[in-house]
C-alpha cells in the first residue's frame, strides 16, 4: 500500500473517486482470487503485494468523497462513519475467517476476500457520485512533501497508530501466548473491541462537529490512549478479570481517533488537493504499520510489559506533535457545484 496511497489520492483529485475506488477494488479482487491458487511463497507474496497496491485506492478516494458530500459541521461525523469500515472489517474477519479457513482452507478464504472486494467495486460504481470539482493538476506531485502541516498531522497520527497496532494487532497473540487464553476466545474479544471501536469513531467525529474543532479532541484522545496503554502494561500479569477490561478500554480508545486525523489532514489541504493530503497521511500511517509490528514483536519476545509500556509513550508524543498543528478552517458549506449527492436526493432539479 505504501507505494500507491499517494498516487491514488492524486488520481482521485484529478479524475473520479468512483472510478478510482471501482478500478482499485477490481484489481484487488483479482489479486486475492489469484492468491488462492498460488503454489509458492514468492507467488503468494506477489499477489498479496498487488492486492495491497490496488486496495489502497479506497483510502484517499473515499475520504475525498466524504469531504465533498458533507459541509464542515457534518464532516467529523461523516468521516467517523467512513472510518468504521476498518473495525467493522476487523470484527467480521476476526469472527469469520478462522471458521472459513477451517472449513475450506486458505483458498476459500481468499475467494471470500476477493468477492468482498468485488462487491465493494459494484457499490462504488452504482451508488457513488463524484465530488468535488475536478481538475487539480498532477504536475507538482511533491507538494505534500513540502507542507509542514501535512508532516505534523502524519507524524502525530503515526505515533497514535503505534499504540493501536500494539493493542489490536497483538491482542490475540498476547492473550494466547502469555496468558494461555484460547485463540477463539481471544479472537472474540478482538471482534468485540472492533464493534465498540465503530461506536467510538462515530462518537468522536460527532463530538468534534459539536465543539467545532478537530485538533482539541484528537489531543484528548491521545492522552487517554497513552494512559490506557500504560495501564495494560501494568496489568500484563494481573488476573484476567482486571486485564481484559483494561485491554477493552485501550483497544476501543486506540480505534477512536482515525476519523479525526483524516478530517484534519483533509481540511488542511491546499489547492483542493484533498485526495493527495489524505493519501500522504495514509502513507505515513502505512510506514508505521510496516515498521511497528516487527519492533513490537522483538520487544514482546523478551517482555510484554516493556513492549506495551514503550507503546504507551508514542501517543503522548503524538499529543505534543498535534499541539503544533494549526486548527484547519474549513468552509462552512460545500463549495458551489461540488456536492456528490444526486440532484433528486437534494430536492433540486437535475
Amino acid at each position: 500500500m505504501l507505494v500507491t496511497l499517494l498516487p491514488w489520492g492524486l488520481l482521485a483529485d484529478r479524475l473520479s473517486e468512483r472510478i478510482v475506488i471501482a478500478v482499485g477494488l477490481v484489481g484487488a479482487a483479482g489479486a486475492l482470487l489469484a492468491a488462492g491458487w498460488t503454489h509458492s511463497y514468492g507467488a503468494l507474496l506477489l499477489t498479496l503485494f498487488v492486492a495491497g497496491a490496488f486496495g489502497a485506492s479506497v483510502n484517499a478516494a473515499s475520504g475525498r468523497a466524504v469531504m465533498g458530500w458533507f459541509p464542515a459541521n457534518e464532516r467529523g461525523l461523516a468521516l467517523g462513519v467512513r472510518q468504521t469500515a476498518l473495525p467493522i472489517g476487523g470484527a467480521v474477519a476476526a469472527a469469520a475467517l478462522p471458521w472459513i479457513a477451517g472449513a475450506g482452507g486458505t483458498k476459500l478464504a481468499f475467494v471470500v476476500l476477493g468477492c468482498a472486494c468485488l462487491a465493494g467495486a459494484v457499490v462504488a460504481s452504482v451508488f457513488m457520485r463524484d465530488a468535488p470539482a475536478r481538475g487539480a493538476a498532477l504536475g507538482d506531485v511533491t507538494a505534500p512533501l513540502r507542507d509542514r502541516q501535512a508532516w505534523l498531522v502524519g507524524t502525530g497520527s503515526g505515533l497514535f497508530l503505534t499504540a493501536q497496532v500494539a493493542i489490536t494487532g497483538f491482542l490475540v497473540l498476547f492473550l494466547h501466548e502469555h496468558r494461555g487464553v484460547h485463540t477463539g476466545a481471544a479472537a472474540a474479544l478482538l471482534a468485540g473491541i472492533n464493534v465498540l471501536g465503530v461506536c467510538a469513531r462515530i462518537a468522536s467525529g460527532r463530538w468534534s462537529d459539536r465543539i467545532r474543532t478537530r485538533v482539541a479532541p484528537i489531543r484528548t484522545v491521545g492522552v487517554l490512549l497513552g494512559v490506557a496503554t500504560a495501564v495494560v502494561a501494568a496489568f500484563v500479569d494481573a488476573p484476567l478479570a482486571v486485564l481484559v477490561p483494561a485491554l477493552v478500554v485501550a483497544g476501543v480508545v486506540s480505534l477512536s481517533w482515525n476519523g479525526l486525523a483524516v478530517a484534519v489532514a483533509a481540511e488542511s489541504a491546499a489547492g483542493g488537493r484533498v485526495g493527495a493530503a489524505i493519501g500522504f497521511q495514509q502513507t505515513m500511517l502505512g510506514v508505521v504499520s510496516a515498521a511497528v509490528p516487527p519492533l513490537f514483536a522483538a520487544l514482546a519476545g523478551s517482555s510484554w510489559r516493556l513492549a506495551f509500556a514503550l507503546s504507551a509513550i508514542a501517543p503522548l508524543a503524538g499529543v505534543v506533535t498535534f499541539r503544533a498543528v494549526a486548527e484547519p478552517s474549513p468552509p462552512g458549506a460545500r463549495l458551489r457545484e461540488t456536492s456528490a449527492i444526486p440532484p433528486a436526493a437534494r430536492g433540486t432539479p437535475g
